[in-house]
């Protein structure tokens, strides 16, 4: 039913659109002050569906890609779920040419393991920046679990139609990153639990109480 699907109303979509602003702003920030190179971040797009439908959704957003590479992590508070760091193929060797700038980073062996580590220090970043904000704004702490990284995988392999409990909705905020003169592609997707959606709505009629005393 469309009530299960959308469990977000307009304003509350508005205001979390505004606080993603925030958050997004404050990752490209942290993103540039690491890589040294001044970094655009377009709007983020919000969507809301079933958790269920998240991966044939993501392998429509990069059709046409032979290959992705993934960045996930588990978060928890009372915000609580998944997030899921997409880029599309070739981001990674772009990334690390960018940070190292050597040809030898792409040596048999060492290209596989280079792209992983600047990969997972970026999803580190991006997400405990976009993730942490959002929940500083909407008064929680949050953990992190270490993340996971796949490099280079088909779609169909890395993104399995089992992934996530059909009973979790997933929030899909989507971006472009764009460093320079580059366009690096990627997206990332947070799927909550339905208890984190309640604290959600609850959390963000809170925030939007405080402009309208």
């Amino acid at each position: 039913m469309e009530s299960e699907l959308q469990p977000l109303g307009a304003e509350e979509k508005d205001i979390l659109q505004e606080i993603m602003n925030i958050a997004f702003g404050n990752a490209a920030a942290e993103l540039g002050e690491f890589i040294n190179i001044f970094v655009v971040l377009s709007v983020p797009y919000i969507r809301v569906m079933q958790a269920r439908e998240l991966p044939e959704y993501i392998q429509s957003e990069v059709d046409g890609c032979e290959s992705i590479s993934i960045v996930e992590q588990n978060f928890w508070g009372e915000f609580r779920g998944n997030a899921l760091l997409v880029f599309q193929s070739g981001a990674g060797k772009e990334l690390a040419f960018m940070l190292n700038g050597d040809e030898g980073i792409f040596e048999p062996g060492v290209t596989d393991r280079f792209e992983s580590e600047i990969l997972m220090e970026v999803g580190n970043i991006l997400i405990g920046a976009c993730v942490g904000k959002l929940a500083e704004l909407l008064g929680d702490v949050i953990q992190y679990s270490p993340p996971r990284v796949l490099v280079e995988n088909k779609p169909n392999d890395a993104l399995h139609q089992n992934l996530y409990d059909p009973g979790c909705s997933a929030i899909i905020l989507k971006t472009m990153f764009r460093f320079n003169d580059k366009d690096i592609v990627g997206f990332l997707f947070l799927v909550m639990s339905r208890e984190s959606i309640g604290w959600l709505k609850g959390s963000l009629a809170l925030f939007m109480a405080q402009y309208d005393e």
